[in-house]
């Protein structure tokens, strides 16, 4: 967390006490080591024997090597500059170039805690290493019951800031998605309210409902971020009803960020068949077109965009959310720097 030293650095790169996904669960295979950064972390992804992921910081607390470049031993890995073993606690469980020193049996490795759901892996990012996380609520879309899900998972060169912005942006969809099979319909004008809920808030038009991209929910479930909105399915889409969009992001640094689009409608029996079916063989390269543009128009935005913009009635959501994250940044920060004379004085 050396990289999150005041209010600025905790709005870029994502705030503490919160749960983030980190990548799709098949990109950490058994036997192998993988690294990532997210959220100004530098991360060791793996699976012990039993399968169960482990999260943890990609640094030996021996001399700071790169675990990423050591072995993989099972249920520890080695450290492969000087063999120093760790398990899945973040505990050194050998030191064997210097048997029974006082590095062993010691905890100091910092672990994050870690979940799989949906096809993805989260980490709980707290402020304060050694406090129990919130407990992991995913939307109800994700959380599979009736709901049939595919993950869409992508990179950009874009802060995650931008994507919030176009989630919470629906009159994007008429004018930049025009061409979509699902948002081609309704009027280019609308008129738009924010409603309250018991986790976040509701950005709707206020003439316009299941004709276009026409709502989107801003969520804060047990400490998870996430946007979910509904685009109408004509009846050639099969059965299930709208198309619902739970979307996650995720900083990598300060430019780029991770964004998991959930794609799901709610079917079960038959009906998930055939939903399944008409996904993967006519509609999935339809929303990664969609995706695309969303792409080419994050990645091209200026450094400067939020100091030179004129903001009306339709970006009330944006400004809303932009200023919630800001202050929650702001207590944030606050809060460390009083913790900082404590932590100095421990040591």
């Amino acid at each position: 967390m050396t990289r999150l030293r005041n209010e600025e650095d905790l709005l870029l790169l994502g705030l503490r006490d919160r749960w983030y996904p980190l990548c799709p669960s098949h990109r950490v295979r058994a036997g192998e080591l993988t690294r990532l950064e997210r959220a100004g972390e530098e991360l060791l992804l793996w699976r012990d024997s039993s399968g169960v992921v482990h999260v943890q910081e990609d640094r030996c607390p021996h001399r700071s090597a790169r675990l990423s470049l050591g072995v993989h031993m099972g249920d520890r890995i080695a450290c492969n500059y000087h063999g120093v073993q760790l398990d899945g606690d973040g505990v050194v469980a050998s030191v064997p170039g210097s048997p029974g020193c006082a590095l062993e049996g010691r905890k100091a490795l910092r672990t994050f805690p870690a979940q799989e759901h949906a096809g993805a892996i989260f980490a709980w990012f707290g402020a304060d290493e050694s406090a129990e996380p919130t407990p992991l609520q995913v939307p109800a879309p994700i959380a599979g019951a009736e709901w049939d899900d595919f993950l869409c998972y992508v990179e950009w060169d874009a802060s995650y800031l931008l994507s919030l912005d176009n989630l919470l942006d629906p009159m994007h969809g008429a004018f930049l998605h025009r061409n979509s099979h699902t948002m081609y319909t309704g009027k280019r004008e609308a008129a738009f309210q924010i409603r309250d809920t018991d986790t976040g808030f509701v950005f709707e038009k206020t003439d316009q409902r299941g004709v276009n991209f026409d709502w989107s929910e801003w969520l804060d479930t047990g400490g998870l971020q996430s946007v979910t909105l509904d685009i109408p399915y004509p009846d050639t889409a099969g059965p299930g009803g709208p198309f619902t969009i739970v979307a996650c992001v995720t900083a990598i640094n300060e430019r780029q960020h991770a964004g998991f689009f959930w794609r799901c409608r709610k079917v079960s029996g038959w009906q998930r068949d055939s939903w399944r079916f008409l996904y993967k063989n006519r509609i999935e390269a339809r929303h990664w077109q969609v995706l695309e543009q969303d792409r080419v128009m994050a990645e091209a935005m200026p450094d400067d965009a939020w100091a030179r913009e004129n903001l009306y009635q339709h970006d009330i959501a944006l400004v809303r959310l932009r200023r919630m994250l800001r202050a929650e940044a702001k207590r944030q920060a606050a809060a460390r720097a009083e913790r900082e004379p404590v932590r100095a004085a421990a040591r």
